[in-house]
């Protein structure tokens, strides 16, 4: 017999289970979730505020979300899409407002994050995207939405790994068409030719 007798359940019949921590003798309490009734675990949350999930059964999780500051909204949720055991993805609420801030994905699958989206104003939508196109773990191209209005307002490209970018294409007057091009990269003197046919 196990050191737990019985297994006790609460009032919305979710099993409650103690669970021993090795690293200071004490136990804590675990509630599994059956959510589907074929008879195995598909979530359990932990009494420090980390919810496992397994939405496809196999016993592992599929994503974790945690309660960092412990006010019953989870602050972070790590998914694991493909079920290999890698979480690709991170979905953060930084300052608590309960409003998804960032989320990080890793595209590829190389354990580097390629990609990054920001609510950069707070609400709730998001307005910048930066994506590590090349893998070397520094974001070469920046889209941000300005005026929220849900088209991109301005890209900014870092064609050489500097941090600075180098072309930026600007939407002057919002119109969802990127009117301007600023390129640091081209040598002096030479122009380029827009699809509309302008000079620049």
């Amino acid at each position: 017999m196990s050191e737990y007798d019985e297994t006790p359940y609460d009032a919305d019949a979710a099993e409650e289970t103690p669970v021993e921590d090795d690293s200071h003798g004490l136990s804590h309490v675990e509630e599994v979730f059956d959510l589907n009734a074929d008879g195995y675990a598909d979530e359990t949350v932990t009494a420090d505020g980390v919810t496992f999930i397994d939405a496809d059964g196999d016993g592992e999780a599929d994503a974790i979300a945690t309660d960092h500051d412990g006010d019953g909204i989870s602050d972070e949720v790590l998914i694991d899409a493909d079920g290999d055991g890698v979480f690709e993805t991170a979905i953060s609420d930084t300052d608590g407002d309960g409003k998804v801030d960032t989320y990080e994905s890793d595209t590829d699958g190389d354990g580097i994050v390629d990609q990054v989206s920001y609510d950069t104003d707070g609400d709730g939508v998001i307005n910048q995207v930066v994506t590590d196109t090349d893998g070397d773990g520094y974001a070469d191209v920046a889209a941000t939405d300005y005026d929220g209005d849900g088209l991109v307002d301005e890209i900014e490209i870092d064609s050489d790994g500097d941090g600075v970018a180098d072309t930026v294409l600007t939407d002057t007057d919002g119109d969802g068409f990127l009117d301007t091009v600023r390129s640091d990269a081209a040598p002096e003197g030479d122009s380029f030719q827009s699809q509309t046919g302008q000079v620049i």
